[in-house]
């Protein structure tokens, strides 16, 4: 599985944020130079900055969130290719990649170049005379999950496509691609649970634990490319199906046993405690077995997001589940008791 970004987006909500190369490369990670690689190639700065831009506004919200962890087998683009250059574009764009001091291989490797985009083998001239027919594709890389040689996965020449075609490589952007990449985007509010007694309790006393379902709530991210003769979209929901509570030692006793609080049919979990029910068990809680002693257990809960995306063009499915999990101090106290 490979690394998750866990950085958000510098992007106000309800609008879209616009990935860049640049001074924005560090935050987004996408885009950018192929380094070595295109170095020994003879095109030394080579970039195609995505146009893939988010729609944001339906994320979590609150004093705090965070990214999700994708649970089991899930992997996320390194990189992939998208349209990036007119005809009149990409001859800028080749003039700039080739204003380079000399090199070793430089005469042969413009010479390749040369021929494929500017002598007809296989495009004349930029392809200038299919102006506004299509585009050239390039590769995008997302640089914090790029490892080892995954660039090799998009190391396809700049090529044409015309508008409508399906481009003719592996790794081109699709619909799923763009969920892929909405997923990474989602950010989900804290999970730090009501509980009763708040922050101390007592020993073999049952804390109720549980989450309000207007805190509670699924959210969604649309990712979309809309270049040329290209207009794909993709949105990723995030639904919240349980909480796992992790007490923060081996000397409790959880409710239900399997610690997993599922979703109520309202949405939310738990039950919030109420007058009269200190002898009831509660559906979601804990009791904790032994004291703290001076210092406090770790109380984790961990929510579990399920993953859905539908694409503009009809296609759908699932991604691995998500979790996400905040922890909280519980201070235990021992019951004193007299005897007369």
């Amino acid at each position: 599985m490979k690394r998750r970004r866990t950085a958000a987006l510098s992007v106000t909500l309800s609008v879209s944020a616009i990935l860049a190369t640049g001074t924005a490369q560090a935050d987004t990670g996408f885009g950018g130079s192929r380094g070595d690689a295109d170095a020994s190639a003879g095109s030394k700065g080579r970039t195609l900055t995505s146009q893939v831009t988010f729609n944001v506004s339906k994320n979590g919200t609150g004093k705090t969130t965070g990214s999700l962890t994708p649970v089991g087998d899930y992997s996320t683009p390194a990189c992939w290719y998208e349209p990036g250059w007119t005809p009149v574009e990409y001859e800028q764009e080749f003039k700039r990649r080739w204003n380079v001091g000399h090199f070793s291989g430089a005469a042969e490797a413009y010479a390749a170049e040369k021929a494929r985009y500017i002598e007809g083998h296989p495009y004349k001239d930029f392809n200038k005379a299919k102006s506004g027919e299509g585009m050239f594709w390039g590769a995008v890389y997302d640089w914090d999950r790029l490892e080892g040689d995954d660039y090799l996965a998009c190391s396809q020449a700049d090529f044409w496509v015309d508008n409508g075609e399906a481009p003719p490589v592996k790794n081109a952007i699709d619909t799923e691609t763009l969920a892929k990449l909405a997923y990474n985007e989602i950010q989900v509010p804290d999970t730090r649970i009501s509980l009763a007694p708040q922050t101390t309790t007592k020993v073999n006393l049952a804390t109720w634990a549980w989450l309000d379902k207007a805190d509670f709530h699924e959210v969604a991210v649309t990712a979309s490319l809309d270049v040329g003769g290209w207009r794909l979209s993709a949105t990723t929901t995030a639904k919240p199906i349980s909480l796992k509570l992790e007490p923060g030692t081996s000397d409790a006793t959880t409710f239900p046993a399997s610690a997993e609080c599922t979703l109520n049919a309202d949405g939310s979990i738990g039950e919030p405690y109420a007058k009269g029910k200190s002898n009831e068990t509660p559906p979601c809680g804990i009791t904790y077995l032994r004291s703290s002693g001076d210092g406090s257990y770790k109380l984790r809960a961990t929510v579990t997001w399920k993953i859905s995306w539908k694409g503009s063009n009809g296609e759908g499915g699932s991604f691995a589940s998500g979790t996400f999990g905040t922890t909280q101090d519980i201070t235990v106290q021992e019951v004193q008791a007299v005897n007369r």
